[in-house]
């Protein structure tokens, strides 16, 4: 095997393991309770992953044998493929730059606004065919009965740094002056006419704020924060495929040269 086939073994072998944390970080943005419930977000990543470890081993097998068709099919795949990574990635940072959060006056934890996020990603989560799923999905999850687990007193509720997603959907908006009983049990509002959600509040554990323009929103916020903490991952796993990419083509046009001398 020549020397340019070495190299490019190795380097799919250095694509190969980027599939790992891609596949890895698709994986923990699907676990979550946000994504589990909007379908569109769970498996872009880890597919994209999949195909990358699949065409990497191709490209592998290709280098080590002198499969020089295989080889060209591996460039040309990984191209597309490094291609659509970072169409992911930039629609990602597009559609998450815009934050909806604010902080409320003696608490730790912030509240969301839809009004803050991309039109794209608010109309996509409001549509009322989506929400509906999204909704009864929500109610099914375990994302505000953990909360009556972790959290007894006010005070220590109130220093909580909850999730943007429980923020909007376990509680009611701070300002309608509901008084605290347990982290999903409010009572009392002394400002319910200050934000349309008071009224959709309940303290029926199957709907508290699922209804809620500020359950909508903490979900948009959740996907946010996650989405953001997947991008480094990918950015870091893309510029690496970049890099492997260009030698490897380097390498295959260095063979091919060889061949013809």
């Amino acid at each position: 095997m020549g020397v340019s086939n070495n190299v490019t073994s190795v380097l799919n072998f250095i694509a190969f393991l980027c599939s790992v944390p891609i596949i890895a970080a698709g994986i923990w943005l699907a676990s979550k309770a946000d994504n589990e419930c909007t379908h569109y977000f769970r498996w872009p990543v880890v597919i994209l992953g999949t195909l990358v470890l699949l065409v990497s081993l191709a490209g592998f097998v290709g280098a080590y044998w002198n499969k020089q068709g295989l080889l060209a099919f591996y460039l040309f795949c990984m191209a597309v493929l490094i291609g659509l990574l970072l169409i992911v990635l930039v629609f990602a940072y597009v559609v998450t730059r815009e934050d909806g959060g604010y902080s409320v006056p003696g608490r730790d934890y912030r509240e969301y606004s839809l009004g803050g996020y991309s039109a794209w990603l608010r109309d996509h989560v409001t549509d009322p065919e989506n929400w509906v799923k999204i909704r009864a999905c929500l109610a099914e999850s375990d994302v505000c009965t953990r909360l009556a687990q972790n959290y007894v007193i006010a005070e220590q509720y109130f220093a909580a740094r909850i999730s943007p997603l429980q923020s909007g959907c376990c509680k009611p908006p701070t300002v309608c002056g509901y008084t605290y009983a347990n982290p999903t049990l409010w009572l009392n509002p002394t400002n319910p006419t200050a934000d349309p959600d008071c009224y959709l509040w309940s303290n029926d554990q199957a709907q508290l704020c699922y209804n809620c323009n500020s359950c909508k929103a903490g979900l948009l916020g959740n996907l946010r924060h996650e989405w953001r903490k997947a991008n480094v991952i990918l950015i870091v796993a893309l510029v690496i495929l970049i890099w492997v990419y260009l030698i490897a083509c380097s390498a295959f046009r260095n063979a091919q040269i060889g061949d013809h001398k």
